[in-house]
């Protein structure tokens, strides 16, 4: 019988798992058109924003666009969808601000409790396609406990390409099932554990706000399904 090892590093996806990237913009974006007296529907123009964001990526990942890191793709996708939401040219200055909105995001309210509890028993990496440098800021800015910045920019890779999954279990100098990863999306879950990585589903079921229709709940046989990272840290010992 083939014995598995034990878990002894989490990886976590970041967007929508680790933050509330909706509110945290939408909020900072109506407070900006506030000061500034522009009307617009901010929810629904960061769900466009973010609805960018995957069709950006895949433009990459199949070699139609060279590779750009997502600074670039969340500049670029903004310029086109402001106009279409009617939103004015802004100065240089105050499109930078709100491209680095992605940097600046706040945790749900479990994050950085379950984060502490998980780092007394495990090593605790970020498992994004977010570029290094907003890591750097976001983790900073949301004050979460972690070790190692694992980014697609890397490897040059986008999640769900193996590469980036592959190479952080490498930097990390671990075979796949020691690493958990920790996200709350079913199809970045099916990749890791397609490579041999263990799983565990946490719910975020207010990520894209009260309708949201996906990722409500596991859809395979994960390690662990919970519904934070306290529960999280329960289930694991921590």
């Amino acid at each position: 019988m083939t014995t598995i090892p034990p878990v002894r590093a989490l990886l976590f996806d970041v967007f929508g798992t680790l933050v509330d990237w909706r509110t945290s913009i939408a909020q900072d974006l109506a407070t900006f058109g506030c000061e500034r007296e522009i009307t617009c529907d901010w929810f629904a123009f960061v769900d466009a924003w973010r609805g960018a964001y995957a069709p950006s990526m895949e433009r990459v990942r199949c070699g139609i666009e060279p590779w750009q890191n997502i600074d670039t793709l969340h500049a670029a996708s903004f310029d086109t969808l402001a106009p279409e939401f009617g939103l004015p040219e802004f100065a240089p200055e105050d499109r930078a601000w709100i491209v680095r909105r992605w940097h600046e995001l706040r945790p749900w309210s479990d994050t950085r409790e379950g984060l502490a509890r998980l780092h007394a028993r495990y090593a605790l990496g970020t498992l994004s396609n977010g570029n290094v440098a907003l890591l750097v800021d976001l983790v900073r800015f949301a004050d979460l406990r972690i070790d190692l910045l694992a980014s697609a920019e890397l490897f040059r890779r986008y999640k769900p390409d193996p590469e980036v999954y592959l190479g952080a279990v490498e930097l990390l100098g671990l075979e796949p099932a020691s690493v958990m990863l920790v996200a709350a999306h079913n199809g970045d879950l099916a990749a890791a554990a397609a490579l041999g990585l263990r799983t565990a589903f946490v719910a975020r079921p207010t990520e894209y706000g009260t309708g949201q229709k996906n990722d409500l709940a596991p859809d395979a046989e994960y390690d662990v399904a919970v519904r934070g990272l306290g529960e999280l840290a329960d289930r694991l010992g921590a």
